[in-house]
């Protein structure tokens, strides 16, 4: 099985990173294509910076065959409903994935991000996937998404105590991070905090390899039927 892990996004140090804690994630026999969008922002982390993103991500994934699923490696699911147009195999972005995997294993839950421009459109999402009533908050740890590259203590602790402010503010039961960033904070911050942190790259993973395994594929009926050979070209 092979899982194409798409960033929106133009960084390559990022998208390494999120190979490796793609790659983590999969079971043995499933094989992480990381590739980065090939224009667009460095960074997303908002409404502008996602709108910029989406030519080059419909091109990166327009351009390649060799995958049975796709992952959306931005926590703001840049893309979901148009690359479902683009291909009837399973596409799934880490938000969604977060969330629903959240929404499983706890009454409520708190989202932490990282730039306070990018909640609305958390939020946004929140509401569209019927969430937002389990969804206690989502909260920005004024971190931006670059900083996230490297192992940098002051991110850590801002991602820290909005965590503790959510377990105690909101009441949540269980912490989504809000960024492919993150990824490899989840299993230590869910040691520490003694609450399920989910990281939604690889709730992500596991649910395209679910998903393949039963031999599922999206719908070419309605919203998600394929667009007509000319408007694919302008992709």
């Amino acid at each position: 099985m092979r899982i194409l892990v798409v960033n929106p996004n133009t960084s390559q140090g990022m998208t390494q990173k999120i190979g490796a804690a793609a790659q983590r994630a999969a079971s043995p026999g499933t094989e992480i294509i990381a590739i980065s969008s090939p224009s667009g922002p460095e960074s997303i982390e908002g409404f502008y910076d996602e709108a910029m993103s989406l030519a080059g991500l419909l091109q990166a994934v327009r351009q390649r065959e060799d995958f049975d699923a796709v992952v959306i490696a931005c926590f703001d699911d840049t893309g979901l409903d148009a690359l479902r147009c683009l291909t009837d195999r399973p596409v799934v972005g880490i938000g969604e994935a977060g969330y629903r995997m959240a929404s499983m294993l706890c009454n409520k839950f708190s989202v932490v991000t990282t730039l306070a421009r990018a909640v609305p459109a958390l939020e946004h999402n929140l509401l569209r996937y019927g969430l937002e009533r389990q969804c206690q908050r989502v909260r920005s740890s004024e971190v931006a998404v670059l900083d996230l590259e490297h192992a940098d203590p002051v991110a850590m602790q801002k991602i820290e105590s909005e965590i503790v402010l959510a377990l105690r503010e909101d009441r949540a039961e269980a912490i989504v991070l809000g960024c492919a960033g993150m990824a490899d904070l989840a299993e230590s911050l869910s040691k520490r905090f003694a609450v399920p942190v989910l990281d939604g790259l690889a709730c992500a993973v596991v649910l395209c390899e679910s998903m393949v395994r039963l031999g599922l594929r999206t719908s070419r009926q309605g919203g998600y039927a394929p667009p007509p050979a000319a408007k694919r070209e302008l992709a």
